[in-house]
């Protein structure tokens, strides 16, 4: 364990060790597919229960999910549902057989609430035919109704685990070996840079959302996949009053697959997935559900968003990639130990246009010690004495410097994607 005194709080960095999958799964667990972010906040009384802990139940209402069960043909019987792959708060996952073109897919099933607009931009980013190299690839989508309402259905190419679930179950220590971190990182910046080529930004960057494709399971017989998977487990819902469950209730719950196709050889492909919060350029969100570690500051200070938020982000997933943790606390962080943390490692004022709103945030709170900065944070979290060190002083450095490049408080003031990609660093 390492612990920091910085001007915020003790910042206390757990080292992850290997451990098992937990059973439930949300779009930071296990499955590269499921959606962005919180949950809405459950009834006070909960009316039904189930014993798999998995999506909440009271979703399960017009607007919500939609409810499924094993062996559900989807889009006029060509799509065979075989397990569940995962849930986020704005959709569950479904690992399934294509009838039609003999192979498996992930079958992601937005929620229906206002037609899912999330559903809608997530197809629209993904449904260009350009490079899909890095980025996965939409092979479907359609509409499913039900007793909830109309949801979108996105077809997604079968991967395989998130660089983050890689990392927990086979690495130790917690860490990538420097050069496959380095491998991730190219790819990754390969398909971002795809991404805002075609003026869309993905709104949710971090290495969570990075996926190893996987060989292909398309001769694999039925059975022996959803062994791969592991059998499904079903908890039947109930009625807690007793009574009987509403028409779009599903019968049953399924536990997640604890883990994704392990047993398959990973390919060395990166490609960016879940899309829930993308945006084309020219129809930015007022905000984003980015998870608060790698979110960037104009979206705490609600200002113009727009492509560059992915390049704040960029700069975290570099750190992380390399460190083993984010260089911002995960830990009890709110948005205002963030903001302080933010100003140690950027070594920069914040935009005069973000002031007032900061000095409201702040309130009488003002620390005058600053902590470490960006590149002596870098040092002591990656020189720990504690990890495997495989990168040199010097790579270190250069790591700092790129990673300095992109955690820039002004949008414009950030290097491009294109720009980190040529680097002498990374094309080495």
């Amino acid at each position: 364990m390492r612990v920091r005194i910085s001007s915020s709080l003790t910042r206390i960095h757990t080292i992850p060790s290997l451990s098992p999958i937990p059973t439930q799964v949300s779009k930071h667990s296990t499955i590269p597919y499921s959606t962005t972010p919180q949950t809405p906040k459950p009834p006070h009384e909960p009316q039904y229960s189930s014993p798999i802990n998995a999506e909440p139940l009271h979703r399960y209402t017009t607007g919500g999910y939609h409810p499924i069960t094993l062996g559900s043909l989807l889009h006029q019987g060509r799509y065979k549902i075989l397990h569940k792959l995962g849930w986020g708060g704005y959709s569950t996952v479904w690992a399934a057989r294509d009838e039609q073109e003999g192979r498996y897919v992930a079958i992601k099933i937005c929620v229906s609430e206002n037609y899912s607009n999330r559903g809608h931009q997530e197809i629209n980013a993904l449904k260009s035919p350009d490079d899909t190299q890095h980025v996965v690839r939409m092979v479907d989508h359609f509409d499913v109704e039900g007793p909830n309402g109309i949801h979108p259905c996105l077809v997604l190419e079968m991967l395989g685990p998130s660089v983050s679930d890689l990392v927990k179950d086979r690495f130790a220590d917690g860490r990538l070996p420097g050069s496959l971190a380095k491998g991730v990182a190219r790819q990754a910046m390969m398909g971002l840079d795809v991404l805002h080529r075609r003026e869309i930004a993905h709104g949710d960057f971090h290495i969570r959302n990075l996926a190893f494709a996987i060989t292909p399971t398309g001769n694999v017989p039925e059975d022996e996949f959803i062994n791969l998977l592991g059998r499904p487990d079903i908890g039947y819902v109930r009625c807690n009053d007793g009574g009987r469950l509403g028409p779009g209730i599903p019968e049953y719950i399924v536990r997640p697959a604890n883990i994704h196709l392990r047993s398959r050889p990973l390919s060395n492909t990166i490609k960016i997935v879940d899309f829930g919060e993308s945006f084309p350029q020219n129809d930015a969100p007022e905000i984003l559900r980015t998870p608060l570690v790698v979110r960037a500051p104009e979206v705490i200070f609600k200002d113009r968003l727009d492509h560059r938020v992915d390049l704040w982000s960029l700069g975290c997933m570099l750190f992380e990639l390399f460190v083993g943790q984010p260089p911002f606390d995960n830990f009890m962080i709110t948005p205002k130990i963030l903001v302080e943390q933010m100003q140690e490692m950027a070594g920069e004022a914040l935009p005069d246009r973000w002031v007032p709103l900061w000095e409201s945030m702040r309130g009488e709170d003002v620390t005058e010690d600053g902590g470490p900065g960006l590149q002596e944070w870098l040092e002591e979290m990656y020189f720990d004495g504690e990890r495997k060190e495989d990168l040199s002083r010097d790579d270190i450095v250069e790591l700092g410097r790129i990673i300095r490049k992109l955690l820039r408080f002004e949008p414009g003031a950030r290097t491009s994607v294109e720009e980190i990609l040529n680097d002498p660093w990374f094309r080495d």
